[in-house]
């Protein structure tokens, strides 16, 4: 059972929340053990109560959201979703490693969302679950925080992210780098492909701030193969290669995606595929 804090500065937004939230106290997933009209009464029930989840609205007075993390203790903060009328601090919230990032009015489908995320995190937390590798974890939070073309370099051979975080709508998604097609570059935008699990629509692109050389430098280069100064793709899910204009080779991807490689990396995956 999550024991929750419902911190908004607007009485009918409290309420509102209070009420999506009565079917799920009723089959024991959550309890809301506090309530807060502003920053300052949400630190002093942070401080009081045993809370796992903060529902924090960005824009209170005397502290905004942000502000109630900064002085909130670090050793008792809880998971925090983030509710606001405006779509502007998403980016901020996300930064800040909150779960989510809920647009009001609240949908009861988008916090059912939210409460899912929150749970499989303390289910990752618990005593008995697997332990998640810290050093991916660290390089997945610099790269959430860093700009473009500052990625950092592995500390050993072989230790490359296993998943990314990419803007998407109102919120980031988690996606397992398996699931990664290609990054690619046009007209200056840069675009990560990926697997989305959708019979309907099996492949999405996300339009992201980082550069190729970034990604490639966070990729296992065992796994990616830059095809193209402009594309970077996953060997494994290149399905088919079709001759292209001269001597270049299209890419079949797993889901339909389509590649152009250039003539030197045509060459070395026609080598690779034959070896």
């Amino acid at each position: 059972m999550l024991r929750c804090l419902i911190a908004d500065d607007e009485a009918p937004a409290r309420s509102r929340l209070r009420r999506l939230l009565l079917p799920y106290e009723s089959n024991g997933r959550v309890v809301v053990v506090a309530e807060a009209a502003d920053g300052v009464e949400a630190v002093k029930a942070l401080n009081e109560h045993d809370v796992d989840l903060a529902f924090l609205d960005v824009q209170m007075p005397g502290l905004d959201g942000f502000d109630v993390l900064d002085q909130a203790d670090p050793d008792r903060r809880p998971d925090v979703v983030f509710t606001t009328a405006y779509s502007d601090y998403a980016l901020r919230a996300f930064d800040a490693n909150a779960v989510d990032y809920l647009l009001k009015p609240i949908e009861r489908e988008r916090l059912d969302e939210a409460l899912v995320r929150v749970e499989r995190r303390a289910a990752a937390r618990a005593p008995h679950a697997p332990r998640a590798d810290e050093r991916l974890a660290r390089l997945l939070d610099w790269f959430d925080r860093n700009e473009p073309g500052n990625a950092p370099a592995p500390s050993r051979p072989g230790e490359f992210l296993s998943r990314l975080s990419v803007p998407y709508k109102d919120r980031l998604l988690v996606l397992p780098v398996v699931d990664v097609l290609s990054v690619e570059v046009h007209d200056g935008i840069t675009r990560l492909y990926a697997l989305t699990g959708e019979a309907e629509h099996p492949v999405r692109q996300y339009l992201v701030s980082h550069t190729l050389d970034h990604f490639e430098s966070l990729f296992d280069p065992a796994a990616f193969l830059r095809v193209h100064r402009s594309s970077l793709v996953q060997v494994a899910h290149i399905r088919e290669m079709m001759p292209w204009f001269s001597g270049r080779m299209k890419l079949l991807l797993t889901g339909g995606h389509e590649v152009i490689a250039s003539r030197e990396r045509s060459r070395t995956l026609r080598e690779m595929m034959l070896s």
